[in-house]
């Protein structure tokens, strides 16, 4: 059952820091086009790339398990295909962050259904830089 505007907005509003998984330093690519939006719009942005190690001025970390623990993470936003993202996933649980975020076209069942067994908000096959527009979201930190 896809989520609810309610819910989709509850996530974008309560998140502050993204750990954006397969962010690409290519500006054409759309997990560059969508980390700079919402770079634009208040939030954190923590590139996770094992081939780089910085994107949009961030440092990158090579997996969310080697994010050093001092820096909180609200939402794991996934830009890799749909077989790769179990581990992610489970990344994520590991460290207890709130909300895992699958970009367009990445959908995987078994990963979502055990991020959800864990207590974690779900999303798939959503963009948050769309989601985002078309809910015509404050930036973070914005009066309402």
């Amino acid at each position: 059952m896809p989520p609810t505007d309610d819910e989709i907005r509850d996530a974008l509003l309560r998140t502050r820091t993204i750990a954006v998984v397969g962010l690409s330093d290519k500006p054409e690519r759309d997990s560059n086009e969508v980390a700079r939006y919402l770079k634009s719009q208040g939030y954190r942005i923590v590139p996770v790339n094992p081939m780089l190690t910085e994107v949009l001025g961030e440092k990158s970390y090579p997996a969310v398990a080697e994010i050093p623990p001092e820096i909180r993470i609200d939402m794991v936003d996934v830009f890799r295909r749909s077989d790769q993202v179990p581990p992610v996933v489970r990344e994520a649980i590991a460290r207890r962050v709130p909300i895992v975020w699958m970009q367009l076209g990445v959908e995987n069942a078994e990963a979502a259904a055990e991020a959800r067994r864990a207590g974690l908000a779900v999303f798939e096959n959503l963009c948050t830089m769309a989601q985002h527009r078309r809910l015509k979201l404050p930036p973070v930190g914005a009066a309402p």
